[in-house]
């Protein structure tokens, strides 16, 4: 399904607007901003908020929110009760629809734990 996302005219046209938004090659964008635009996290103050309770880790290092990254950056957040692995493809500035945000990163996540089962 993913390979037909990337054939996909919309989101090629998405991906080229969000690159095109994005930073100038060699350049960095805010760990809080990058992780809220391929959403990650719902709002960039609860990315900030991640970032601040140490939750958030760029190359095995905690970080503050104003922290740079850089394509190729392996960044671990711990949300809810999953803990979510990505490596940095693409730099954006802007938040951009779903479809285009899994373009943005490579995720190594573990699968998440299956849901108890509930009696109805």
């Amino acid at each position: 399904m993913a390979s037909e996302s990337a054939e996909d005219p919309k989101v090629a046209a998405a991906v080229a607007a969000a690159e095109a938004a994005g930073p100038p090659s060699g350049e960095s964008v805010r760990i809080d901003s990058w992780i809220w635009s391929v959403r990650l996290v719902k709002t960039r103050s609860l990315g900030a908020a991640a970032c601040k309770g140490g939750h958030v880790r760029v190359n095995g290092e905690r970080v503050k929110p104003s922290h740079s990254l850089r394509v190729g950056d392996e960044v671990r957040l711990r949300a809810e009760t999953r803990e979510r692995i990505v490596v940095v493809k693409r730099l954006i500035r802007k938040r951009v629809g779903a479809p285009v945000a899994v373009q943005c990163y490579i995720d190594n996540s573990p699968p998440p734990p299956p849901r108890e089962a509930v009696a109805p």
